[in-house]
């Protein structure tokens, strides 16, 4: 398992934000970099795969110093979903392992209501989402029986975001989602790669 991938990835990222594009360049620019990265499935090490029995996890891989951008991978267990949330920021979600679906919502009179079909997202499929484009969804696993894995880039440091959730019954509940990790993957060790 080499991150090499993962630091390659990451400073083309960085190079973009520099650019300091809008929303709509940036995507179009960020959507192909993400699917490169997923196109192969050798990268992402092994403690930020790991399914957590009671909820899904939620692991950074990258936080941009400036936090113009963080890195996650979501790993879903057998079943598990989340409940119908919205993002603040611009974000890209693509499929390593597994699948998964989206249910989108719009806000109509205070309550998220289904907005078209769920989309079912597989192996090298990206998806944008954003305040501007449909940014309220619910997202569960494709599978009963596996761990699916979607890795998700967006516009900020997602886990100190202040969001929301939309309950059946019209509440909004702010949240602030944090991470499932207390570290983050050594993209500067290099020793291996030079053995």
């Amino acid at each position: 398992m080499s991150t090499a991938k993962l630091r390659d990835f990451i400073a083309a990222m960085t190079r973009l934000a520099d650019q300091g594009l809008a929303e709509g360049p940036l995507l179009e620019k960020a959507k192909p970099l993400l699917a490169g990265l997923i196109a192969q499935d050798d990268w992402l090490p092994e403690e930020f795969a790991k399914p957590n029995p009671e909820r899904y996890s939620q692991y950074l891989l990258h936080c941009d110093p400036l936090e113009r951008f963080s890195m996650v991978s979501f790993v879903w267990g057998p079943g598990q979903k989340t409940p119908i949330h919205n993002h603040m920021v611009w974000g890209l979600i693509g499929m390593l392992r597994g699948s998964e679906i989206s249910t989108g919502f719009v806000m109509k009179d205070g309550r998220a209501v289904p907005d078209g079909e769920p989309i079912t997202l597989h192996p090298g499929d990206v998806e944008a989402v954003s305040p501007t484009l449909g940014d309220i969804h619910l997202v569960e696993n494709f599978y009963k029986d596996q761990t699916s894995i979607s890795v998700h880039v967006y516009g900020g440091n997602i886990g100190a975001v202040k969001r929301n959730v939309f309950t059946p019954e019209g509440e909004t509940k702010a949240f602030i989602s944090g991470y499932s990790n207390q570290t983050v993957p050594n993209l500067w060790d290099r020793s291996k790669e030079a053995a």
